[in-house]
C-alpha cells in the first residue's frame, strides 16, 4: 500500500520536484531533501542544486516579513503561544550567533541537524536585525556548507573514504 502511494506521488510531482518540495518544509528542509534524492537515484549535483534551490527560496520572505508576521499573529490568540516558541527558539539561537554575527549565522546554518538549517537561520537573523545582505549571505554560505555535508554522507563519499 504503502509502495502504490509513493509510486503514484512520484509519477504525479516526478523525482526532482519531490526534492525541491522537500527542501522548502521547515526542519526537513535539505537534510532531508538530499537524502530522499540519493534515494531516488538523482544525480549528485542535480539533487545538490534542487535541495539547495528549494531550501533557499523562503529565506528572502522570511528574512523580509517574518518580524511583522509575527508581531501580527501574537495579537491573534490561537497563535500566541506559536510566536512566543518561535521567539524563543530564535533568541535560544541568537546568542551562539551574535557573537560571531555573519561567520556565525553561516556556521549555524551549516550544522547539518533539524533546527540548525536556513528556516531557523534567517528567523534569528530577522529577530536580531542583521541588515538583509549580511544575512541572506550567511544563510546561503551556510546552506551551501551543509548541502556540501549532506551529499557527501548521502552519496557514501564519506564511507569510501574510511574505507581506505
Amino acid at each position: 500500500m504503502v509502495e502504490a502511494i509513493e509510486q503514484f506521488f512520484l509519477e504525479l510531482v516526478g523525482k526532482e520536484l519531490c526534492v525541491f518540495l522537500c527542501a522548502m518544509i521547515p526542519i526537513i528542509e535539505l537534510r532531508g531533501a538530499i537524502p530522499l534524492g540519493a534515494a531516488l537515484d538523482l544525480h549528485p549535483l542535480l539533487n545538490f542544486a534542487l535541495a539547495i534551490a528549494g531550501n533557499l527560496l523562503p529565506v528572502p520572505f522570511i528574512l523580509l516579513f517574518i518580524r511583522k508576521i509575527l508581531d501580527w499573529m501574537e495579537n491573534i490568540r490561537c497563535f500566541e503561544k506559536m510566536v512566543k516558541w518561535l521567539r524563543a527558539k530564535a533568541e535560544k539561537g541568537k546568542g551562539k550567533v551574535e557573537k560571531y554575527a555573519v561567520i556565525g549565522l553561516a556556521i549555524f546554518v551549516a550544522i547539518p541537524l533539524p533546527g540548525t538549517g536556513a528556516w531557523t537561520g534567517a528567523l534569528v537573523a530577522a529577530l536580531m536585525g542583521m541588515r538583509f545582505p549580511k544575512a541572506i549571505i550567511s544563510v546561503v554560505a551556510g546552506v551551501l556548507c551543509a548541502g556540501v555535508i549532506m551529499s557527501l554522507l548521502s552519496y557514501g563519499v564519506v564511507a569510501a573514504v574510511a574505507w581506505f
